[in-house]
């Protein structure tokens, strides 16, 4: 089974690095600056996220810091989590 991270890293690659090199992809890659992730894609994020983790959309605060690396994405989804629980 996957680990959290391999999922968010999985579906970074597929929906917006495909057919691209990602060995430079570490959990700590800044996605936003790099250019992988612009608005429309954080936007698909926080749509993905919501779906996939069952976190309330309007619990997902649009906030750079949560979204720009594999690494954050996934802290952000532990921590919503647990605040779930």
């Amino acid at each position: 089974m996957s680990t959290l991270t391999d999922e968010i890293r999985g579906y970074v690659v597929t929906e917006f690095l495909d057919g691209e090199d990602t060995s430079d992809l570490t959990t700590e890659f800044d996605l936003i600056d790099s250019g992988v992730v612009d608005s429309l894609g954080l936007v698909r994020i926080v749509s993905h996220l919501s779906s996939a983790y069952a976190i309330p959309i309007d619990d997902i605060p649009l906030k750079p810091e949560h979204f720009r690396s594999i690494g954050a994405i996934v802290a952000f989804v532990e921590n919503a989590n647990r605040a779930a629980a």
